[in-house]
């Protein structure tokens, strides 16, 4: 099944819901990354919720996600738009520890908590909105959560997982967010604060096979849902050939010409998809000639 997420309203329209599928999306992250368990579980929970913060932009919008809690993971980068294309990585991505006390992979001792959670919106203005909070618990969902309430004053709750299979490939990942509406009713509130403490972890639900729109039952109860859409969600990256090579063209005849006799050759990666692209001193020449 392709990853994709829904749209939805709940308890009469007073509450806002997303729910995501991110396996193949994640999958593909790890692939891309060679991450470990530990650095997938944070890289994964991150990609999952700043696709449903995405998810809640219009037209040609993007949101960029950065989260450094002084861990050994180092820095997790996270974008993504308003069309479910969402890429990232991890400055370390091959973290690793012994499963914490609860018996799951340890995302707080990987990410840290002493740091900030920074996310930048592009809406096309000339300056983008910033927000940034200290991070709550290194565990990216209780971050997420923080954020939301914070910087943009919408009482959320944010829920995501990832599961690792012991040859590092991503068995399940995904997730939701919750947010009410102004207005919303004590009784709806304290409704949803008692499921979620009952509720089975959401990368186990996908491991059972629950679809996004299941799961939003399962947190919000049968019949309370109301689906308004369903987006396909994957890994997208914007680097390609094209782009690098207007890159080098950009830095000049001489700055080629020096690349030409210093290593005969240029590489250059993509951090964000590990794409690498190569030129030979044929095609420096010319692009040499395009420069001049």
């Amino acid at each position: 099944m392709n990853d994709y997420l829904v749209k939805a309203l709940a308890y009469n329209d007073q509450v806002r819901v997303y729910a995501v599928n991110t396996t193949a999306t994640i999958g593909e992250a790890q692939r891309r990354h060679n991450t470990w368990p530990t650095a997938s579980a944070a890289l994964g929970r991150a990609m999952t919720a700043g696709v449903m913060l995405g998810a809640m932009l219009k037209g040609e919008e993007k949101i960029s996600v950065r989260i450094n809690g002084g861990g050994p993971i180092g820095t997790i980068l996270v974008d993504t738009n308003a069309n479910g294309e969402v890429r990232g990585f991890v400055s370390n991505p091959q973290t690793h520890f012994d499963l914490n006390e609860q018996g799951k992979l340890d995302v707080k001792r990987a990410v840290g908590t002493d740091g900030l959670m920074t996310v930048s919106k592009d809406i096309g203005l000339q300056h983008p909105f910033v927000g940034q909070i200290p991070l709550v618990s290194g565990e990216i969902g209780e971050d997420f959560t923080s954020y939301l309430f914070n910087s943009e004053q919408t009482a959320s709750a944010v829920g995501v997982g990832v599961l690792v299979n012991p040859d590092n490939t991503i068995q399940t990942a995904g997730g939701f967010i919750i947010q009410l509406l102004p207005g919303a009713e004590e009784e709806i509130i304290s409704a949803i604060e008692e499921r979620l403490k009952v509720i089975a972890p959401i990368s186990s639900m996908i491991a059972d096979g629950l679809t996004p729109e299941q799961i939003l039952e399962q947190v919000l109860g049968v019949g309370n849902v109301k689906v308004l859409e369903k987006m396909p969600v994957q890994f997208q990256c914007q680097c390609s050939e094209e782009r690098v090579t207007n890159a080098i063209v950009s830095l000049g005849n001489e700055e080629i010409l020096d690349m030409i006799q210093t290593d005969g050759q240029a590489e250059a990666n993509c951090h964000f998809c590990n794409e690498n692209y190569h030129f030979t001193k044929e095609d420096l020449e010319k692009l040499m000639e395009t420069a001049v």
